[in-house]
């Protein structure tokens, strides 16, 4: 606005953008309550499992080692979403609304979606798809309406995806590529995958019997509001 310094502008882009995730998080606040008493029983259930599986000498059995895949949100997010032909805005769109959710696995491992993919909050901007946590929920949030692709997000993200290739990970004789939609196996470029309301999308790396081992969703639990 005329009058104001480019420090006021910014201070009220990042003000604007504070109060978008404050409203995604009160939207998320009643399902993480009723989440938490869930994971109280999740976490006997993991206490139970670890001693069921200490024998007579007090040795353990062999568990799945954590994930070695963590791919963070790119530090110049300008840069990524420009990558993906997309630009940043000043204030999330409002002529498209949808939320996808995206879940990765990656040689039989989950891969979390980091937190604000496609948000600058030093320059209080923002891409029309980005995320404001690690729950897999993409935001489409645009001030036109069109089609928003799963390469897109993934370049904001620093995660390239093609036929044969997912991050860093390349396809061979022994290990695989797949996405899935709502639980069925989908065909062609997954780079070129559209995003529709509520997707439940599935990217799926690894051998034979990594993938085999992977109960691929084909619903997610929305929140309200989303």
């Amino acid at each position: 606005m005329a009058g104001q310094s480019k420090k006021q502008v910014a201070a009220e882009r990042r003000a604007r953008i504070a109060e978008m995730q404050a409203a995604e998080r009160a939207r998320d606040r009643r399902n993480k309550i009723l989440l938490g008493a869930g994971a109280l029983v999740v976490a006997g259930a993991a206490i139970f499992g670890i001693a069921a599986a200490v024998d007579n000498s007090g040795s353990k059995s062999p568990t799945a080692s954590a994930s070695s895949v963590n791919w963070a949100a790119p530090t110049d997010t300008d840069a990524a979403v420009k990558a993906a032909g997309l630009s940043m805005l000043s204030a999330e769109g409002t002529a498209e609304h949808i939320h996808i959710h995206l879940d990765v696995w990656v040689n039989g491992q989950k891969v979390t979606v980091p937190q604000l993919v496609g948000i600058n909050e030093g320059a209080g901007t923002i891409s029309p798809l980005h995320t404001h946590d690690t729950t897999g929920v993409v935001h489409i949030e645009s001030p036109v309406v069109k089609d928003y692709e799963l390469g897109q997000f993934l370049t904001e993200w620093g995660v390239p995806i093609s036929s044969t290739q997912l991050g860093t990970e390349k396809t061979d004789a022994t290990h695989t590529l797949k996405v899935y939609v709502n639980g069925k196996e989908a065909s062609g470029d997954p780079s070129k995958l559209v995003f529709h309301a509520h997707d439940e999308i599935a990217v799926v790396y690894g051998t034979a019997a990594q993938n085999s081992a992977i109960q691929i969703p084909s619903s997610y639990s929305w929140p309200s509001g989303l």
